[in-house]
């Protein structure tokens, strides 16, 4: 583990991969409102490789300092850069869920280090996502239970128990205490880019499920096509947590997106 500083706020991350080639250049994900970084479990293994796979801990998650909130996305965004700095970072791919990926938008208007962007399940606005339903009380085993099933279509949480139970266990384990959701989510309805889209020209893929119940499909296909260089990828029958219930689709995506717009790592 690793930590970076942004301020009198540590933030805990983790580094896999990154064996030679592509010097400088990473893929960073960032997680979504009060989740922790389990979210990300179905893509480390897919993406690590010649570039490092960057894993932040959004502050207040996990073993990241949890200062009082309310926060903002950028100062999330701040906190990113202060992890792509102490890492040496020179150019990332930024893959983000939710409130991540308004975190990601954010991060590339103000940086020059994103090469490209990924943003699932994610708006141009905060008014159009419900924070509420993506997080429970990692104290309340049923709630969490309850919440995990409404970010996953009917048919996965049907056909795969296993997977809803040990998503579960996780939630319980690092997911965020009340306060720091309550943080967080006063980040996410603080966003909106919506009028300003036209002003963020990196290459922009947005990913969504179709039958997100947390952010509704029309405001992913908002955001990518008021992005100058958007490009929208949706996945047929899959809820919010798409990475998990179709990781094969989104990890396929997420490699051709960074062959697209990336380096050669094996240069």
């Amino acid at each position: 583990m690793a930590y970076a500083t942004n301020g009198d706020v540590a933030i805990r991350y983790e580094v896999e991969g990154g064996s030679g080639g592509a010097a400088g250049e990473a893929i960073v994900l960032c997680g979504d409102v009060g989740l922790g970084a389990w979210q990300f479990g179905w893509q480390h293994g897919a993406l690590a490789g010649p570039r490092p796979v960057i894993t932040p801990e959004l502050r207040g998650i996990g073993r990241s300092d949890a200062p009082p909130g309310p926060y903002t996305v950028e100062e999330l965004a701040d906190d990113l850069d202060a992890v792509l700095r102490a890492e040496g970072v020179r150019s990332a791919h930024v893959v983000g869920y939710g409130l991540g990926g308004m975190v990601a938008l954010a991060y590339g208007e103000r940086s020059g280090r994103p090469d490209s962007l990924a943003v699932v399940g994610t708006p141009a606005s905060g008014d159009d996502y419900a924070a509420e339903r993506v997080w429970a009380d990692p104290n309340d085993a049923d709630a969490v239970r309850a919440s995990t099933a409404g970010l996953l279509s009917p048919e996965f949480v049907r056909e795969r128990p296993d997977v809803v139970d040990r998503i579960v266990d996780w939630r319980v384990a690092e997911d965020a205490t009340p306060a720091t959701f309550a943080a967080q989510r006063d980040a996410v309805y603080g966003f909106d880019r919506a009028d300003r889209l036209y002003e963020l020209t990196t290459p922009t893929l947005v990913v969504h499920g179709r039958a997100d119940a947390v952010c509704p499909v029309t405001a992913g296909e908002s955001l990518a096509a008021g992005l100058p260089r958007g490009e929208f990828h949706a996945v047929e029958g899959a809820s919010h947590l798409v990475g998990v219930e179709a990781s094969a689709a989104i990890n396929d995506a997420l490699a051709g997106w960074l062959a697209e717009h990336g380096d050669d790592p094996f240069a």
